[in-house]
């Protein structure tokens, strides 16, 4: 039988408490996924807007001699900045979701920390997430969970 289909075992008994944070955690980590997906999609108006400047469909004065940088030149620079913070957003939503599977089945422990501790930098939901993420997954019997 190879490792992918390999039946998983039965997780280890966890206190009632600890059992109860770790699928509220993972709740918590979709709904949070959720905004950040949401935010991260923001900046799709600056994407749009740098296509329109650099296909010429924007009706910019190219004639002004005040104009320092080439139109085409800007709607890169949005464009590229839009394009890594829509993916960069989507690609962390989409770990977190990962992460929150990963806590309600007790797997991948070092995944499900990494996250929490990138997820501190999202003020204010995120950081308190991380921080109680990071208390109950080092605890020794969550951890003990894990393996």
């Amino acid at each position: 039988m190879d490792a992918v289909n390999a039946p998983v075992p039965p997780p280890l008994d966890l206190p009632a408490e600890d059992a109860n944070h770790l699928r509220l955690l993972s709740i918590f980590h979709y709904v949070l996924a959720g905004f950040t997906g949401l935010f991260s999609l923001f900046p799709v108006l600056h994407l749009v807007l740098g296509l329109a400047m650099v296909s010429g469909k924007l009706p910019v004065d190219a004639n002004n001699p005040n104009a320092e940088l080439e139109p085409q030149l800007v709607g890169w620079f949005f464009v590229a900045f839009a394009g890594i913070f829509i993916t960069c957003g989507l690609t962390l939503a989409g770990f977190m979701v990962y992460a929150g599977r990963c806590l309600a089945q007790r797997r991948r422990h070092t995944l499900c920390l990494v996250v929490a501790g990138i997820s501190c930098m999202m003020m204010p939901f995120g950081t308190v997430l991380g921080v109680f993420t990071l208390i109950v997954l080092l605890r020794p019997q969550v951890k003990a969970a894990f393996a």
